[in-house]
């Protein structure tokens, strides 16, 4: 469904993507993690056509990124932060100046307003809109034109948890009806949630990439299962056959309140990999 190969990027004398390479399948959820400033909504643009490349090859639809039609254009959905709504016109009416543009039928506001569950809203002014809304209502118009890829670059960025699960209930179910989804986040959390396999982006380079629990099990260099005694005592013992016996006379003695294995989160694995921390960080940002 996308394809890169070796996309290599700069601005001026700063290299923001060195040497990206994608194969994204049909129907899955791709996470892009990493850091603000590492080049993650760069190359969204790159892949939607929406800005250039320096070198490399970039393909869509099985066809390269600079041949897209304007109707292959209309099977691509593109929620970005820096793509505003008009604040002074209801909601309802930014989806029809969305179908003006896209040269869609008024007929679907009502059903996409449904599905992002803003229905009851349909005429407030989007000024009025809290950033939760503000952000289903950018989901309401780019389900619109039932897209067979979505971009969702950070969707969730700065959302209370009630609204983030609503969000990816929402993404989870449009992967559910055939749509790729292309997903951009800082939030290592989310990622292990919603994604089939995630790329861990650095300075503009992939550092590793792979399922999320396929990642987390290949960095478990500990091996550890660490229990949690309701005397409030925390006992580790090496995973292996060699610690069954003493587990299962610590549960049999009803000792035990928790049981955890030590796999590590894809946090802690950027971390060992880059020495940087997910969180969002006050940096430029390249797009």
């Amino acid at each position: 469904m996308i394809n890169a190969k070796d996309i290599c990027k700069s601005f001026s004398d700063k290299q923001v993507l060195s040497g990206i390479d994608l194969d994204i399948k049909p129907g899955m959820i791709f996470g892009l993690l990493g850091p603000s400033g590492a080049g993650k909504t760069t190359l969204i643009k790159i892949i939607t056509g929406q800005t250039g490349f320096d070198s490399g090859e970039v393909s869509v639809f099985g066809k390269s990124v600079k041949d897209l039609t304007g109707d292959d254009k209309k099977q691509i959905g593109i929620m970005m932060d820096d793509h505003g709504v008009y604040d002074r016109l209801s909601v309802a009416d930014n989806l029809k100046i969305f179908c003006d543009i896209y040269g869609i039928p008024y007929s679907g506001i009502g059903k996409a307003l449904e599905e992002v569950g803003l229905s009851d809203s349909a005429k407030k002014p989007a000024a009025k809109l809290s950033k939760g809304m503000l952000a289903r209502l950018k989901l309401a118009r780019v389900f619109m034109v039932s897209p067979k890829i979505l971009f969702l670059d950070e969707p969730t960025s700065g959302l209370d948890p009630m609204t983030m699960k609503y969000i990816h209930r929402l993404i989870l179910d449009r992967k559910d009806s055939g749509c790729t989804v292309f997903l951009t986040t800082h939030n290592m959390e989310e990622a292990a949630v919603l994604c089939d396999d995630v790329a861990l982006l650095n300075e503009g380079k992939i550092v590793d990439r792979g399922a999320p629990s396929e990642i987390c099990r290949r960095y478990n260099h500990q091996k550890k299962i660490n229990i949690h005694l309701k005397t409030g005592e925390e006992i580790s013992f090496p995973h292996g056959a060699e610690s069954a016996e003493k587990i299962s006379s610590l549960i049999a003695q009803g000792k035990v309140e928790t049981i955890h294995s030590s796999e590590p989160t894809l946090e802690t694995v950027f971390i060992e990999l880059t020495g940087r921390k997910l969180e969002a960080e006050e940096e430029i940002r390249y797009a």
